[in-house]
């Protein structure tokens, strides 16, 4: 077994007997081809919660302080993650989500950019819309509920992942901005619909 999966497999454990995790619609992941996990992000627990949901491996854009945080960077490193800098369009992180979805691999994105302090969903950025419109690759929509209070006061809390079906987008060699707009409109009222379960 793969530190990716070994790693996946102890994390899992934890959530599903210390946390008692729910994951819902896990049968919506496409099990082979390239694919882009986006979801909402509410707390510094999503990147785990949304990687040990999925049942294929996950490659995901994490921001550049997780990976200074002591035992989480190494964690977070095991399974895939890469640095993306906050505060303007990191072009080495979408051109390494690029490659990865051209390989034929799974890669997550929390497209709000940053974690909502309040819990509600902040206006979506275009990069995932971009990337699928570039590579044709499908969007998996994903809405985080609870994670924020994952550990509260002590104490390891329930949390949810729930996953939406699948949304497939044909590849464009030429990307106009209405169509990036329209696409980055319709992920956002997805995944809003999937935190409101």
């Amino acid at each position: 077994m793969s530190l990716y999966w070994t790693v996946h497999k102890v994390v899992e454990l934890f959530f599903k007997y210390i946390c008692h995790w729910q994951v819902m619609g896990r049968e919506n992941l496409p099990q082979s081809g390239p694919v882009i996990i986006i979801s909402n992000h509410i707390g510094n627990w999503d990147p785990l919660a949304l990687g040990i949901a999925m049942n294929r491996e996950v490659c995901y854009m994490a921001k550049q302080e997780l990976f200074d945080i002591p035992l989480f960077g190494l964690i977070i490193k095991s399974l895939k993650a890469f640095p993306v800098k906050r505060g303007g369009g990191d072009r080495n992180a979408l051109k390494a989500a690029q490659q990865i979805l051209l390989e034929g691999k799974v890669i997550g994105i929390f497209p709000e950019g940053t974690r909502s302090r309040t819990g509600h969903l902040q206006p979506f950025k275009a990069g995932a819309a971009v990337l699928a419109l570039r590579t044709g690759s499908p969007i998996v929509p994903v809405g985080l509920i609870n994670t924020k209070n994952v550990l509260r006061k002590g104490w390891f809390r329930s949390f949810t992942v729930n996953i939406g079906p699948p949304i497939f987008v044909e590849k464009r060699d030429i990307i106009e901005t209405e169509q990036v707009q329209a696409l980055t409109k319709i992920l956002e009222i997805k995944v809003r619909q999937l935190t409101e379960v």
